[in-house]
């Protein structure tokens, strides 16, 4: 059970929701605790193929708690990124409490090997607009916003959103972003690739829900090799990832789901996959 989140399971699909509505979903403290805990059970759990993330309320997620930054005293104490109290005069404290606290969640994503879709709901700035980029897939509502909003309260990007913003929409649209901490829109979030599609926000789930039960519905195995070509590939060279597929490749061809998906295909019927 879980106080900060929600995390459920259906039909291969989990999902977990940002459920603190009222705060506008802020990462911190405890929050970041059961997000992480929520990761690393979808990732042993074998029955679940894709996870959908996404917000309770009108916001996705409003990033840190900037109220508990304002509020420090003058021991120059305050809740630290990971919502724990820290002080901001030991840079070596502050950077232990980042690797501990919100630096776990960046981490948690990178060692999965499965599809995760965020459905953006409403706003996404801050450590919540890089939550959102931590994903493979990025399906907006039309009332979504997104920004980088850390240099607007004397902060960069210490997530993670320094890494993935530019490969997602380049270097100098990441400048830009980052440097003025514009919020921008989900009609511009697509026009520059950081969405994938923009849809009704009363649409938005039945739309996520489609796509996680088609992708869902493929060779789990395929997938997870799918899945580390595309980011293994980023940082390879071409003879690197020729030699890394050429194995994957070797490994998929011995599969029961290989040999039924030719079958299907040469009998014009959809494929039954086992994930074996």
């Amino acid at each position: 059970m879980f106080e900060t989140i929600l995390y459920e399971k259906k039909d291969h699909i989990a999902t977990l929701t940002l459920n603190q509505p009222e705060k506008r979903n802020p990462l911190g403290g405890k929050s970041i605790e059961e997000f992480v805990s929520a990761m690393e059970e979808f990732h042993r759990d074998d029955d679940a193929k894709v996870l959908v993330l996404t917000g309770a309320g009108k916001s996705f997620c409003a990033g840190g708690d900037v109220k508990s930054m304002a509020q420090r005293d003058g021991s120059g104490k305050s809740s630290g990124a990971d919502g724990e109290s820290g002080s901001h005069s030991d840079p070596f404290v502050q950077r232990e409490h980042y690797r501990r606290g919100i630096q776990r969640i960046p981490r948690a994503f990178a060692a999965l090997d499965k599809p995760v879709i965020a459905a953006v709901n409403g706003a996404a700035v801050g450590a919540g607009c890089d939550l959102c980029l931590m994903s493979d897939i990025r399906i907006a509502g039309e009332h979504a916003k997104f920004g980088e909003i850390f240099c607007k309260v004397g902060l960069a990007p210490g997530d993670g959103g320094g890494y993935f913003l530019p490969r997602i929409v380049g270097i100098e649209k990441a400048c830009e972003l980052t440097f003025t901490g514009d919020i921008i829109n989900a009609e511009e979030a697509l026009r520059i690739g950081m969405v994938s599609r923009v849809v009704p926000n009363e649409e938005l789930l039945p739309t996520t829900y489609e796509l996680a039960g088609r992708i869902a519905s493929g060779a789990t195995l395929a997938l997870k090799m799918a899945k580390a070509a595309i980011y293994g590939g980023l940082n390879q060279t071409l003879d690197q990832h020729l030699d890394m597929m050429a194995l994957m490749q070797a490994m998929l061809h011995g599969t029961e789901d290989h040999r039924e998906g030719v079958r299907a295909f040469a009998e014009k019927r959809p494929p039954q996959f086992k994930g074996r």
